[in-house]
């Protein structure tokens, strides 16, 4: 049975777009049917998925599969057009609970294969290129220094195309602090736009650290790695944007499972 939301409901969810309010409540929204089909089949918990009420019979077949505890709403074309993020929406949004929070020692210890580190990203639509590339090649855990663009921004979300939900990922993290611990654990590899080895398949439990697509990364991380990467090429192009140079590391470090 679908729900008409009350006007609360709404200005909650409207709130959503803000950090600030996705920390405090611990929701955010998910948008997209591969994003939201992605969420069912993850072992992320959605609390509620909203329908626009244009579009409802075309997700009547979907909408069967979901577990029958999760709330479904209907919305007008007005009060959908303040969640949505689309131009042209597909008509499908799932209200998302964050999960639980993860320490980065706990990371570390869990974690059974390699590990990618990211500072000071802050692009939402890079950082979710680059969820959807770790997803891809089986690499659970993503780690955000402090001063990356929050996980659960929409667009974050929406790049990702669901791989988010496959993940676990830490956030706020002080890489200075932990980057020493982290290379106690794992190989260290730095992404190095100058100069450093080719990528190559990784034998052993590898962290890639990457930086940002304007200013990379500072000399002082840098130094902590074991290995600097340099990707070569052969065009006159200034660089390949991170998301490129990532899914490159990403791929090489990970090619000799396949």
């Amino acid at each position: 049975m679908m729900r008409k939301p009350l006007r609360s409901q709404l200005r909650l969810w409207e709130k959503l777009s803000t950090v600030k309010y996705r920390r405090r409540e611990g929701l955010f929204l998910a948008e997209g049917y591969k994003v939201v089909n992605e969420l069912i089949n993850s072992t992320w918990e959605p609390r509620a998925i909203m329908i626009l009420g244009e579009k409802r019979h075309q997700w009547d077949t979907f909408l069967s599969t979901v577990d029958k505890s999760v709330d479904i709403y209907e919305l007008s074309k007005k009060d959908w057009n303040t969640l949505t993020q689309d131009k042209e929406s597909e008509g499908i949004i799932a209200l998302v609970a964050m999960p639980r929070h993860i320490d980065i020692m706990e990371a570390l210890i869990q974690g059974a294969g390699h590990m990618v580190l990211l500072y000071r990203i802050s692009n939402p639509n890079n950082l979710g290129a680059i969820l959807r590339t770790v997803h891809w090649f089986g690499i659970g855990t993503v780690v955000l220094s402090a001063g990356s663009v929050d996980f659960t921004n929409p667009k974050v979300v929406r790049a990702a195309m669901g791989g988010l939900f496959h993940l676990s990922v830490v956030q706020d993290v002080d890489f200075e602090k932990v980057l020493p611990r982290i290379r106690e654990h794992f190989f260290l590899v730095g992404g190095n736009n100058r100069e450093g080895v080719t990528p190559h398949a990784c034998a052993q439990r590898t962290a890639l650290l990457m930086g940002s697509e304007s200013h990379g990364l500072p000399d002082t991380l840098i130094r902590l790695a074991h290995e600097q990467w340099h990707i070569p090429g052969a065009g006159k192009g200034e660089s390949l944007s991170l998301p490129q140079a990532a899914a490159i590391m990403i791929y090489e470090c990970t090619k000799r499972g396949h």
